[in-house]
């Protein structure tokens, strides 16, 4: 066997040996004599695909780039947030990680293999170019997303504040990729968002992000409520896919006085549940529905969920995008690294986020969406272009008196109706 070929067996044997051990892809077996057995029958079947790669393609091949691209998609197979790293590309992460960047504005995910935008900060890049969650990033300069992991992805698309990032776009309902020139900025995201409608006695909520700054303006507001009229609450995470996942437990407490907020396992962490402190509640009785979209990640997943079950808030708006893994860092002998995902977070009544997200209690399309449905291909008119902007945003400045415009928000209106007609 060629000496290239036996390294690259190796490397794709050690990274199968650590899968296995950590519980990825290969059937779980408990007899140690047969786990070590299907372990070699796994490698015997690479090693031999490996060889006819390399005796028997059209022409003679990259070994480097073949096992490097067969580690990226073994590890990419178990989740969207797993991710193998050469040692090139692990040593720009460890130099990236932690360090404040300028970016595109955008919170970027992997779906079936491409990366797809999360969410967009209002008045970012991403936003005034019109991306919208959902939108796929088919190339990041000239390499293909499908080629990179996540970590790279979002390594590309941040940089120096300045600096251009050339993007191909897949849209939906549009034929060909779609090519736009962003430049980064730094972006940062508003206060706690709060606005009143019904006369006062609704008081709507908008975190931009689950942090602790913005859990604490929660908080604020709902204490504040007992000095208005406010009767009802309407708490909007659409958008929301940033955050702390202790944070979003913290939020979810200010509404819940006991049970289950969420609960975390993996194979190799220990079940953890985290309940509800009554001391930590602020207000567990007011009439209350939460908005989510394809946007709502992570964080913001966990408070939903925590609502949802308990029966504290009903959900309006669309499926959430399915994000709530923790991750862990393993370094690799030839300078490389995995990305892993070690633990799931889990709704009181055990559905795991990452691989379900939350459906609402009530489904609404936005406008947009209904647009492109009646065969408005751009989905650019006036209401749905208008829809799509306010989605995550008050219908109007902080802290006033405000009324829903028509064909304006849907979702936003039909959380509206279900409040009034809860008793205060």
């Amino acid at each position: 066997m060629p000496k290239s070929l036996k390294i690259s067996t190796l490397a794709v044997s050690a990274v199968l040996l650590l899968t296995m051990f950590l519980g990825a892809n290969l059937r779980r077996v408990h007899a140690s004599g047969q786990a070590q057995d299907g372990a070699y029958r796994q490698m015997q079947v690479y090693s031999e695909v490996l060889r006819h790669i390399q005796s028997d393609y059209v022409v003679d091949p990259n070994m480097p780039k073949v096992t490097d691209a067969s580690m990226r998609g073994l590890l990419e197979s178990l989740d969207a947030e797993s991710s193998y790293l050469s040692p090139t590309e692990y040593k720009l992460y460890k130099e990236h990680v932690g360090k404040p960047q300028a970016g595109i504005g955008a919170d970027v995910g992997k779906r079936y293999g491409i990366a797809t935008v999360i969410s967009v900060v209002a008045g970012g890049p991403a936003d005034k170019a019109g991306l919208h969650s959902g939108d796929r990033i088919e190339s990041i300069g000239d390499r293909s997303t499908m080629e990179m992991s996540l970590a790279e992805v979002q390594m590309a698309l941040g940089g120096e504040k300045g600096t251009p990032v050339v993007l191909s776009m897949i849209r939906p309902m549009k034929n060909a990729p779609e090519k736009l020139t962003l430049t980064r900025t730094d972006t940062s995201l508003p206060s706690t968002g709060e606005v009143f409608y019904e006369g006062g006695s609704i008081l709507y909520i908008k975190p931009g992000i689950i942090d602790k700054d913005h859990v604490q303006q929660v908080e604020q507001k709902l204490k504040a409520m007992g000095r208005t009229n406010s009767k009802k609450i309407l708490l909007d995470l659409r958008d929301v896919s940033s955050g702390d996942d202790a944070e979003g437990i913290r939020l979810a407490n200010l509404f819940l006085k006991s049970g289950t907020i969420a609960m975390l396992e993996g194979q190799k962490v220990a079940k953890q549940t985290f309940t509800a402190e009554p001391g930590k509640t602020v207000n567990e009785k007011a009439p209350m529905v939460t908005l989510v979209n394809r946007g709502t990640a992570g964080a913001a997943e966990i408070v939903a969920g925590a609502l949802l079950d308990s029966k504290r808030s009903e959900l309006v708006g669309e499926k959430t995008y399915g994000d709530g893994a923790q991750q862990r860092v393993f370094e690799l002998a030839d300078g490389g690294a995995i990305i892993l995902s070690v633990a799931k977070f889990e709704t009181p009544s055990g559905k795991k986020y990452q691989d379900e997200g939350l459906t609402p209690t009530t489904t609404v399309a936005t406008a947009q969406e209904l647009a492109m449905a009646d065969g408005d291909e751009d989905g650019d008119s006036e209401a749905a272009s208008t829809a799509t902007v306010n989605s995550s945003k008050p219908a109007a400045a902080a802290t006033t008196v405000a009324k829903p415009a028509a064909n304006i928000d849907e979702q936003l209106n039909k959380a509206l109706d279900i409040l009034k007609a809860k008793a205060a």
